[in-house]
């Protein structure tokens, strides 16, 4: 079993094997299909290059057909890890994202983009690391009658033979010798203060500078704001720290058949994206901007598109070849470059990638929920997390309780729950199905023709289930 954790060290990208997006995208250059998006560097193709591969000799190259997806898609189709290389990659495409200056309210779950350097010395000034007596010179001590508390300004000297109550926190008369904690300490009938164990000098004192002196660095460049790391910033000083800004996300919900509020009837059923999109996108890392119900309006689909100012534009259901399924030839209207069009993933298969413009990408996110899901964190996750400089989830496996059957070209996510150190998949994980992924703590990674009971499985961990700054849903 391999622990699950996150890459220390360099910040998100900064890996020297990647290849730039052109290259990751070469990979997947495929021919499309009449009224399909152009994909970036891809000529313009003629009439005769369109029919210059039959589908004989396209199944041939490619292998038959599953389940009834026509030559075409499959071709078309890229393999799972690596669409979602090309979604962290696309990301990184873009003009740099410029740096804020953020509350520390504000900032949790944010990477820092500016190093964190102390602003003074921690702590600032000599001060007890306990409530006792401050003392001077080989006991027994005469206690002054005043004390010393946090907070207050500097108290007068001690002469040796001296001692005065103090609390935690407080700072240190001048000529100190140590602080002598209230339970190793006793008064006698005059009012004298005798040790009870050996006094050594110095101890229990937090001398100026302990932690740091002004000007160290505390934190790099591309650390992830955590809860301590705002402490630690406050302790520094700093009323805000300059960090990653937040991706922007827009949703839009299509379908005409969705309903808002009460039971499915009469052909129509209950929106499930509309609820679990945002909150999810939050736990992503996004900040969701707006959410649009448009039905199977084309019109409305583009001019939504092309107006809205996110990073991030996802779109539910619309993504295949029916009557009222409008992305792709929006996408081809406004001259969107496909980036990943069709994934060879169950659920999920017909979500999509798109660079609409510089510095603003569309996931095309199926209808059905599960497959919206496998989208979400195939496409949409590796985005957010890169254009927010996080740094990639360290791969992790754990063993299958049981076996889990494959499709035979495509890879399977099954959500499945943790007991100890295996993954016990669940059921109802068909693609419109979200009773399985609601009792998930993971969705397990099967490879193309399944993985046997006892198989070391991929896991992606769900952003509530992983301990982790996603469980932050503000």
């Amino acid at each position: 079993m391999t622990a699950p954790g996150v890459r220390a060290g360099a910040p998100a990208g900064d890996t020297d094997d990647d290849l730039d997006v052109e290259e990751a995208l070469a990979l997947v250059r495929e021919p499309r299909e009449p009224g399909q998006p152009r994909r970036p560097g891809e000529p313009r193709q003629s009439a005769g290059d369109a029919a210059s591969v039959s589908p004989a000799q396209d199944e041939h190259r490619h292998g038959p057909p599953a389940h009834g997806v026509p030559s075409a898609h499959r071709h078309r189709a890229t393999p799972w890890p690596q669409a979602r290389e090309i979604a962290a990659r696309a990301a990184r495409a873009g003009a740099r994202r410029a740096p804020l200056s953020v509350p520390l309210a504000d900032a949790l779950g944010l990477a820092l983009a500016a190093p964190l350097d102390a602003l003074t010395d921690l702590p600032s000034f000599d001060t007890s690391a306990m409530d006792g007596w401050a003392v001077a010179g080989p006991g027994p001590w005469d206690v002054r009658d005043e004390g010393v508390l946090a907070g207050h300004g500097q108290p007068e000297p001690l002469t040796d033979g001296e001692a005065i109550r103090i609390a935690t926190g407080a700072r240190i008369p001048a000529d100190t010798t140590a602080v002598l904690r209230s339970e190793h300490g006793r008064t006698d009938a005059q009012g004298r203060l005798h040790a009870t164990r050996d006094t050594v000098h110095g101890q229990d004192i937090r001398p100026r500078g302990q932690e740091c002196r002004s000007g160290d660095q505390l934190l790099p460049v591309g650390t992830l704001v955590t809860p301590a790391v705002l402490g630690l910033a406050a302790a520094a000083g700093y009323d805000t720290v300059t960090a990653v800004p937040r991706p922007r996300a827009e949703v839009l919900i299509l379908g005409d058949e969705l309903l808002t509020e009460g039971l499915p009837s009469e052909g129509l059923i209950r929106d499930a994206l509309g609820p679990m999109l945002p909150p999810w996108l939050r736990a992503l890392g996004a900040e969701v901007t707006a959410v649009r119900r448009l039905g199977d309006d084309a019109r409305a689909l583009r001019k939504a598109i092309t107006s809205s100012t996110a990073d991030l534009i996802v779109t539910t259901g619309g993504t295949a070849s029916g009557p009222v399924d409008h992305v792709h030839p929006t996408l081809e209207r406004i001259g969107a470059e496909l980036l990943v069009d069709g994934v060879k993933v169950r659920p999920g298969h017909p979500m999509l990638l798109a660079r609409v413009k510089e510095n603003q990408h569309l996931v095309g996110l199926p209808g059905n929920p599960l497959a919206a899901v496998s989208g979400l964190l195939t496409l949409a996750e590796p985005l957010l997390r890169t254009l927010a400089a996080h740094p990639a989830p360290e791969p992790y496996t754990l063993p299958l309780a049981e076996t889990v059957h494959g499709h035979p070209y495509d890879t399977r996510l099954i959500p499945v729950v943790l007991r100890g150190d295996a993954a016990i998949p669940l059921h109802y994980n068909g693609p419109a199905m979200l009773r399985g992924i609601a009792a998930a703590d993971a969705l397990a990674v099967v490879p193309p023709g399944g993985a046997q009971q006892g198989a070391e499985t991929e896991l992606l961990d769900l952003p509530w289930a992983a301990a982790g700054i996603g469980v932050c849903f503000t």
